[in-house]
């Protein structure tokens, strides 16, 4: 066929249908990080005009609930049904959620729709990543890093500001209705250009092992988002919600080891550098949504930054995330190697966490941006590196689900790392707030730890100042667990084993093996 373009391991150019597909997956990945953003910066005008205040948390729970729990469902169904098939539904679905969250007439249906939506959700990156991995052999992928790398650069960047413009002109609706002409662009050059091969699996999906997956992860989720917010920590809805988490999950490590095909096939985890890489993708989730969770609250709290523009008090570390990220890429197209990148990675990141425990009040922005950038420098040697790695331990057949499950590591570390830092800081604000401003600063935080700029002009000069001491104190003890945990993953990094890539030539005869990775990636048509 004349329009049937061949993809070669070590190919030095790709062809052009590969490049439309590429530019296709990244219109989606756009779309799978925008959203959360983009609909944060819409909420109080979408509780103005459909009330339910009390509710409000679970527009972006709902949301986070099914992205999380679908997602290693979505890459065992590309493994068994075809990647295309499975990647298409999820965009469609995604679709159908954001049309009818922006046709939603109160916040219980918007609730709803959000899960619908959150549902395509877990597929959409997981679709991204499984369908890279099958067009583009490990070594070359390292080229397009950067590319994903500045995807969720400009979604950081960008989501708080096109929020903002889209519901001050178009109204809050439009948050959803703009990912419509965005996913349909997508889907027609999906369509019309990707031709992976066609997939019929003869074995029924792992329905119970869905089902405890399912429950596991949602009991996971739900703790650490009520815990020490909603409800305390040690109160019985939340030891109840461990509870059944935990009989699960555990349930569910037996039972697929029983079941013919499994959702999440445990010989995976076989391969040393696919378990490193989970533990490494887990904390860089922890690390990466603390951070930029607590950074632009400590500059708008204690260095007077403006609320608005949210989104640029990170370019510092996203834009050295950008840039290592793309040199990271580079590097490892060009030598094969990548083990320098998790070890090195790690320790800036260890060192950049550090060095942002040490702010204070007297801090300046320059300072805390150069901070910023150390830890950004870190996560771009860690971002795609831990995605590139996994999927080159293991065979074709499990590119699904161990990108799904490398993805989901790292939705689950950032739900952890949003939920102990913030408790972490919480308490260190309202012991230094009851400290400094006695029983009138208790009052002022009794509520909520986090004061919006409105609430901090109105505080008298004494509590004002008080609340600066506290938040630098907060930050300084949830900067200081993270510099913490990321030891861990420095101590994972140090065990990578240096494994040919795929498509990275002919393995030499001392070179070491692990599992599936120095099979060379097959030829694959587009």
């Amino acid at each position: 066929m004349a329009d049937t373009q061949t993809v070669e391991t070590g190919a030095e150019k790709q062809p052009k249908s590969v490049r439309v597909v590429l530019l296709a997956l990244m219109i989606t990945m756009m779309l799978a990080m925008l959203d959360n953003m983009i609909v944060g910066t819409a909420m109080p005008t979408i509780v103005g005009e459909l009330g339910g205040l009390e509710h409000l948390s679970w527009v972006v729970t709902a949301y986070t609930l099914a992205t999380a729990a679908s997602t290693p469902i979505w890459g065992k169904l590309g493994d068994m049904y075809g990647r295309k098939g499975a990647f298409m539904t999820s965009i469609v679905i995604f679709l159908i959620g954001s049309a009818l969250s922006g046709m939603a007439q109160n916040m219980g249906e918007l609730i709803g729709f959000r899960a619908i939506q959150g549902l395509g959700a877990g597929g959409l990156m997981v679709g991204v990543m499984a369908i890279i991995g099958d067009l583009i052999p490990p070594r070359e992928r390292g080229k397009y890093q950067g590319m994903m790398a500045g995807v969720m650069a400009l979604a950081m960047i960008g989501g708080p500001l096109v929020g903002g413009t889209i519901t001050d002109n178009w109204g809050w609706r439009w948050s959803f209705y703009i990912n419509l002409p965005l996913g349909v662009v997508s889907l027609a050059l999906i369509s019309a250009v990707l031709h992976l091969p066609k997939k019929r699996s003869q074995s029924r999906i792992d329905y119970l092992g869905a089902v405890l997956l399912t429950v596991g992860i949602t009991s996971i989720v739900l703790v650490t988002t009520w815990g020490g917010t909603e409800y305390a920590w040690t109160s019985a809805r939340i030891m109840e919600l461990i509870g059944i988490g935990v009989a699960s999950l555990i349930g569910f490590v037996f039972w697929q080891t029983k079941a013919t095909e499994p959702i999440v096939p445990l010989h995976i985890f076989r391969s040393r550098n696919f378990t490193l890489m989970s533990i490494i993708g887990f904390i860089t989730g922890f690390v990466m949504f603390g951070a930029t969770l607590f950074l632009p609250l400590y500059q708008q709290s204690v260095q007077g930054a403006s609320a608005t523009n949210s989104g640029l008090l990170l370019l510092p570390m996203l834009g050295a995330m950008l840039v290592t990220s793309m040199v990271a890429g580079r590097v490892t197209t060009n030598s094969g190697k990548y083990k320098v990148f998790p070890v090195v990675g790690s320790v800036l990141m260890v060192i950049g966490l550090y060095l942002l425990s040490t702010m204070d009040t007297g801090t300046s922005r320059f300072t805390s941006g150069v901070f910023m950038a150390v830890v950004g420098l870190g996560m771009g040697c860690l971002m795609q590196i831990t995605m590139l790695v996994a999927q080159n331990s293991v065979e074709l057949k499990d590119m699904g689900v161990a990108s799904s499950s490398t993805t989901l590591f790292r939705t689950l570390g950032s739900s952890f790392g949003v939920a102990i830092m913030g408790a972490l800081f919480n308490s260190r604000v309202q012991d230094v707030m009851s400290e400094r401003a006695g029983e009138i600063g208790s009052k002022i935080t009794e509520q909520s730890a986090q004061l919006d700029a409105a609430s901090l002009a109105k505080l008298p000069a004494v509590a004002r100042e008080a609340y600066q001491h506290a938040v630098s104190s907060g930050t300084h003890s949830a900067f200081l667990l993270g510099a913490v945990v990321a030891v861990v993953a420095l101590v994972a990094a140090v065990f990578v084993k240096e494994v040919p890539l795929k498509g990275a030539g002919p393995q030499k005869a001392d070179e070491p093996t692990d599992g599936a990775a120095a099979v060379q990636s097959p030829m694959v048509e587009v």
